[in-house]
């Protein structure tokens, strides 16, 4: 898939569900950026069979799936219960994890509303370090976490190239 076809396809359908305040191209922008990193738009399983599912690679006990099906703030665990509905999925984390692997419009709504519960605003569109503060605060990513200075500096380089492809996307 290329980052026009998730934006203009699941990305859109997705923004369409939500309320009118979680689109734009800022949210467009960190959505393509993510999904690039996380899958290079090609896995939606995680590589060696791993926990991991949809092109966001997210796990069944993680925020954007769990997370959100129980979410503190019932306006957001509303709204991800509400995709659901309509996906015609069952707001259960395990019903969920399955369906992300190939419903793509509700793994970029889930993911939106994984980016709507950090208290920051979304970053301003070309600010690839805030964009790069918010993926590490809502996707938590392992293989950061657990990197070595080389492999996070790999990844880190990866996010500037993903974050520039996505920038130039949303700015077509």
């Amino acid at each position: 898939m290329t980052p026009r076809e998730l934006r203009c396809g699941p990305v859109a359908e997705a923004l369409a569900l939500l309320p009118a305040p979680m689109s734009g191209a800022q949210a467009e922008a960190m959505l393509l950026a993510i999904a690039m990193q996380e899958s290079e738009l090609r896995y939606r399983r995680q590589h060696g069979n791993g926990p991991a599912r949809s092109l966001w690679q997210a796990e069944r006990g993680g925020g954007m799936v769990s997370g959100l099906l129980r979410y503190h703030d019932h306006r957001v665990r509303d709204l991800a219960v509400g995709l659901c509905a309509v996906r015609g999925v069952s707001p259960d984390a395990m019903s969920v994890w399955t369906a992300i692997e190939h419903d793509d419009v509700l793994a970029a709504g889930l993911a939106r509303l994984l980016l709507w519960t950090d208290p920051a605003r979304l970053p301003r569109l070309g600010d690839e370090e805030g964009a790069w503060q918010l993926y590490l605060r809502t996707w938590r990513p392992g293989a950061f976490d657990r990197g070595t200075p080389a492999q996070r500096a790999e990844l880190r380089q990866k996010w500037a190239r993903n974050y520039a492809r996505a920038l130039a996307e949303v700015q077509q």
